[in-house]
């Protein structure tokens, strides 16, 4: 019998794990990175998501090496319980389902362990639709073959989602998990293509990365103190001087409940239904995004930020692959 995939309220991305161009990684990290994932799993936060394009330049794949590292290492509460979740990339050079089942060996490798949770990265449809069925296929044989425990995918609209489900139901596979982009900065996969909807019909678990929007809905940053380097810059100045109501509303709830904005916007991904992943490189940002955890916003709290985040003109820039 397989053994039954359970998924925590809120996971932890990996995406900064590696990543130099955008997140400043270096090697030096890695002991504190290590204290992020052992006190994540000991809080219940026992889901890990990464990717093998995770990891810049020659640290390509150091995402997954990391978690292996940790994993293999960690011995406490909820050990039994910590899920390994990787997204493979669609690359162009990926053209078969043999392809995409061992680029899943490959990671399986890197992760020490075989992978709990295999995810399509994004979608092709908007550029080589010919390309995703013999991919996700390959998904599916890594499920039929017991070497994953969940198949998912990423970046896909509902529309989108409706079709892969037809495919994965001839194919007797469940789609256990979709994630998109969602955040108070980022609604559009919710409101504009239907995800939510369509993953509440066919019992898909939405899970919403970038939950805090680079860092914008963390309370940090501001025009008059000094912003990120490079791409979050752009973003930042882009999106900064359109946030005011969103921000007065979330500082209002932040004094009535005690909490952070990081962990405000967090319980409101989680009270809409998704599970969020955010980042964490180090304890410091582990532990705020824990606080997010045990609590929750009332409905006409959710609702006072869904009208102030409608009312941000410029909001984050949307995943180029993300399909309707």
């Amino acid at each position: 019998m397989r053994e039954q995939l359970i998924l925590p309220t809120m996971g932890c991305g990996t995406w900064a794990w590696g990543n130099r161009l955008l997140w400043g990684y270096q090697p030096s990290m890695d002991q504190e990175l290590q204290q992020v994932f052992n006190f994540c799993v000991t809080s219940g936060i026992t889901l890990f998501d990464t990717g093998d394009s995770y990891g810049t330049g020659r640290l390509s794949g150091r995402s997954e090496s990391l978690l292996g590292q940790f994993s293999q290492a960690y011995a406490g509460r909820h050990q039994q319980e910590i899920v390994l979740a990787t997204k493979l990339a669609p690359y162009p050079w990926r053209l078969t389902a043999g392809s995409m089942k061992r680029a899943g060996a490959a990671s399986a490798k890197r992760l020490q362990r075989p992978i709990d949770l295999v995810q399509m990265h994004w979608s092709t449809a908007n550029y080589a639709p010919w390309q995703e069925k013999r991919l996700l296929r390959g998904l599916a044989e890594l499920y039929e073959t017991g070497q994953v425990r969940g198949v998912g995918l990423s970046n896909y609209g509902g529309q989108r989602l409706r079709e892969m489900h037809r495919w994965f139901q001839d194919w007797g596979v469940p789609i256990r998990t979709l994630q998109v982009q969602y955040s108070l900065l980022s609604t559009d996969p919710v409101l504009k293509y239907d995800v939510k909807a369509v993953c509440d019909e066919l019992g898909i678990q939405l899970i919403a990365y970038s939950p805090l929007a680079l860092g914008l809905l963390t309370g940090k940053y501001s025009l008059d103190k000094p912003l990120p380097k490079g791409l979050r810059r752009r973003v930042f100045k882009q999106v900064l001087p359109n946030m005011a109501p969103l921000q007065s509303c979330l500082q209002e709830l932040m004094a009535l409940h005690q909490k952070t904005m990081a962990q405000v916007a967090l319980n409101w991904c989680i009270c809409k239904g998704t599970m969020p992943i955010p980042g964490a490189k180090n304890l410091t940002q582990a532990q705020e995004n824990a606080g997010a955890l045990g609590w929750h916003l009332s409905a006409a709290e959710v609702e006072a930020l869904d009208q102030a985040a409608a009312q941000v003109t410029k909001t984050m820039v949307q995943n180029p692959f993300q399909s309707r």
